[in-house]
């Protein structure tokens, strides 16, 4: 019987790479497997390569032919996912029975959670279109066009499989001279999915909010739905669970950060600064010219308090005198 020992890494750069694929609170970038099948038609090679260049940097295409089928054995497929530290996947290949096929998918726990099949039946190529390209690495704008998306739990499924797959990152500001491109996904009656890239271009309007105008950039694909292999609906909610950490808690004045940090607003009253416990120290000490100068003011406040006391005593004491003299006379009358 074989034995289950792991072997642990004794290089930095193993370690690393290890760290890396740890589970995280905050999860990096999902990389994309881009690989071809045992066949492969140039049609599909193209649109690999055009869909890679919008992956990229957080892509890995494979430059060799890959003998796997998915949906009949996923098991070379997720040991290559696991190899590339990779959690999708575009996987492309032909055949008489099913030309010009495409298969996108997701991973999770070294599994495949989910993956569609679909059919190219119209393809244009990115260099087709003879129009100005945005630069690398911008993040597009995803638009889904269509009712017939939220109709049933399989479309609910592909639309978010697209998101997930062609969303680069989740960002909360953006800047408007930084949208530079769209990708619209448009679903048909017939159930057929027209991918379409266009290019911003921001335009004068005499207004402070520019025109825009889109321009078509390529590349151009009519996708038709075949197979699909979709989670069940624990699977799909275990995946999709968020941790405690980052859950949003409605908290009167507590807000947390991206790192998960806690902070927390504190009110309190006004308060008298002239009665605050400060800490001794000789800096703030008293001066023999200042303590003097309080001696003889105190001194001052106590033979005022004291007159006054004594003014008080001799007014009382004649009051009465006279209302004695003054009970005198009429007891004589």
């Amino acid at each position: 019987m074989a034995s289950l020992r792991v072997k642990k890494p004794t290089t930095r750069k193993g370690k690393k790479a290890l760290e890396e694929r740890e589970p995280k609170t905050i999860e990096n970038l999902k990389k994309t497997l881009i690989m071809e099948g045992r066949k492969c038609s140039n049609e599909i090679r193209q649109a690999l390569k055009d869909l890679n260049l919008f992956k990229k940097p957080n892509s890995r295409m494979m430059r060799r032919n890959n003998d796997v089928t998915p949906f009949e054995d996923a098991t070379p497929l997720e040991h290559l996912a696991k190899t590339n530290d990779c959690h999708l996947f575009l996987f492309g290949s032909t055949s008489k029975k099913r030309p010009n096929n495409l298969i996108m998918g997701r991973i999770y726990e070294e599994q495949v959670l989910d993956m569609i099949e679909f059919g190219i039946d119209h393809y244009t190529a990115l260099e087709k279109f003879k129009t100005e390209k945005i630069s690398q690495f911008t993040k597009p704008v995803i638009v889904f066009n269509g009712y017939k998306w939220k109709l049933t739990e399989e479309l609910r499924r592909i639309k978010n499989l697209l998101l997930d797959m062609f969303r680069i990152d989740q960002i909360e500001s953006i800047r408007l001279q930084g949208i530079e491109h769209v990708l619209s996904f448009t679903l048909t009656d017939d159930l057929t999915i027209l991918v379409r890239s266009y290019r911003i271009q921001l335009k004068k309007s005499g207004q402070r909010t520019p025109r825009i105008e889109l321009t078509e950039m390529g590349p151009s694909l009519d996708l038709s739905i075949r197979r699909t292999k979709i989670a069940s609906d624990s699977l799909y909610k275990t995946a999709m669970r968020q941790p405690a950490i980052l859950r949003v808690t409605k908290r009167k004045n507590v807000t947390r950060d991206e790192l998960g940090n806690v902070h927390g607003r504190v009110h309190v009253g006004k308060q008298d600064i002239n009665a605050l416990q400060t800490r001794k120290m000789k800096g703030l000490r008293k001066t023999a010219e200042e303590k003097r100068t309080e001696r003889a003011n105190k001194k001052s406040r106590l033979s005022a308090s004291a007159d006054a006391s004594m003014d008080e005593g001799a007014d009382g004491d004649s009051s009465g005198e006279a209302n004695d003299g003054m009970d005198a006379d009429s007891g004589e009358e």
